[in-house]
């Protein structure tokens, strides 16, 4: 049976095979002539590129070359990677063209479909399902009577404001020599 420790490093390697995702910013580790070099494609052609020239520079024309020869695959590499990424974005810009383009014929259609059945006789007209006869009892058909299926009643007109007591004693307002006034309260009015 694998030790759990092996069976990660398995994982590892399998994962970056799977899914190579942006070439352009993947870390690399290259074993050049001068150690490891680590990073993204562009860091690592700079970095063979400083070599390269610091090798020329100091006469030593095989290392140079052989710096150079290291920069050169990165950097088809990573042109590669730009070649490829940039037919993606075409690819997905022609799909999104053709997409919106499909809709907005589909738009056109609909709204086409539309003005024209909206012109009064033509076009189809739904078939209309005959009405069973209006049940006389509303008892009968097992539907319960709800307050917004009543006859509404004729509203009721408004009351006369009652009219005040008068009082037994007089009051500033009233005087006592008017005649009528010391009427009792129980006392019906005299019709004229």
């Amino acid at each position: 049976m694998r030790s759990p420790k092996s069976r990660s490093r398995n994982n590892k390697s399998n994962r970056n095979r799977n899914n190579p995702g942006n070439i352009i910013n993947r870390v690399y580790d290259s074993s050049g002539p001068e150690g490891k070099v680590r990073g993204t494609p562009q860091q690592i052609i700079d970095k063979y590129t400083q070599l390269a020239r610091d090798a020329f520079l100091s006469n030593d024309r095989v290392a140079g070359e052989n710096f150079q020869q290291h920069a050169e695959h990165y950097t088809r590499l990573l042109s590669e990677a730009q070649k490829e990424m940039d037919a993606r974005r075409q690819q997905t810009e022609q799909q999104n063209r053709e997409r919106q383009q499909r809709e907005k014929e589909e738009r056109d259609a609909r709204a086409e479909r539309k003005s024209s059945q909206d012109v009064a006789g033509d076009g189809d007209q739904p078939d209309v399902a005959p009405q069973p006869e209006m049940m006389a009892d509303a008892s009968e058909s097992g539907l319960v009577e709800t307050p917004e299926s009543k006859p509404k009643k004729a509203p009721a007109r408004p009351r006369k404001p009652r009219k005040p007591a008068k009082s037994d004693t007089p009051t500033n307002d009233q005087s006592s020599d008017q005649p009528g006034d010391n009427k009792a309260p129980d006392a019906p009015e005299a019709a004229e």
